[in-house]
């Protein structure tokens, strides 16, 4: 495989018809190489229009969906973001790459020693991962201007609510059937939050979700 052509076409064939179009984004894509993040078995299929497991559970998004929650996410240099689901970590480079620091959440031990493993060889020292049901977020480190979520949840809990940071955005794929929609939230005020459906898709669900205590827009 030639990896740089394979690279261009996954950001020229899949991600910009998408509407990705923010330079900052696509220029990313082709600095943190994704084909790291990917197992061994799947490398073949790194830049491939799908999701490719990690585990029984968990899988690696689609590029061209990482890439539009990235773009959605509108991150500054000096954001504090807090990601569910820490996975392959390659989303957690990307984050870390545009934001200040990342504080990721896994709650599989092994995928979080791999994806330590991979974010220490693609040199990230801004993100720090931790052990931890993701979906119950991480009070030490709130309020947060961007949350992101890599697995679906029936609904946004209240608890990644609450740990927004006034202006911020949070970013989840939300639904139980079999077609789901991507949604952003921004946090407007105090306790005040305003939803954006934004395509449908679907992503298996993140592990140990709530059922219930979530909030209604």
């Amino acid at each position: 495989m030639n990896t740089e052509k394979a690279r261009f076409n996954m950001v020229e064939q899949q991600i910009r018809p998408w509407n990705v179009l923010d330079p900052n984004v696509l220029d990313l894509l082709f600095e943190v190489r994704r084909e790291e993040f990917v197992p061994e078995s799947y490398r073949s299929l790194a830049f491939a229009d799908i999701e490719i497991p990690l585990t029984p559970h968990a899988v690696m998004m689609p590029p061209r969906m990482e890439a539009r929650m990235l773009q959605e996410l509108e991150l500054s240099p000096d954001a504090q973001i807090l990601e569910v689901g820490t996975g392959s970590g390659y989303m957690t480079a990307l984050l870390a790459s545009q934001g200040a620091h990342v504080t990721s959440l896994e709650i599989d031990p092994a995928l979080m020693a791999q994806a330590q493993a991979n974010l220490d060889e693609a040199g990230i020292e801004n993100a720090t991962l931790l052990l931890a049901d993701g979906l119950k977020g991480h009070e030490a480190g709130e309020p947060y201007d961007a949350i992101v979520l890599t697995g679906s949840v029936p609904a946004v809990p209240d608890v990644l609510l609450h740990q927004l940071a006034l202006g911020g955005r949070l970013m989840a794929v939300v639904g139980s059937g079999p077609v789901m929609e991507m949604v952003r939230v921004h946090c407007t005020g105090p306790g005040s939050y305003s939803r954006e459906t934004l395509f449908e898709t679907w992503l298996p669900p993140l592990e140990n979700v709530p059922r219930s205590s979530h909030f209604e827009f």
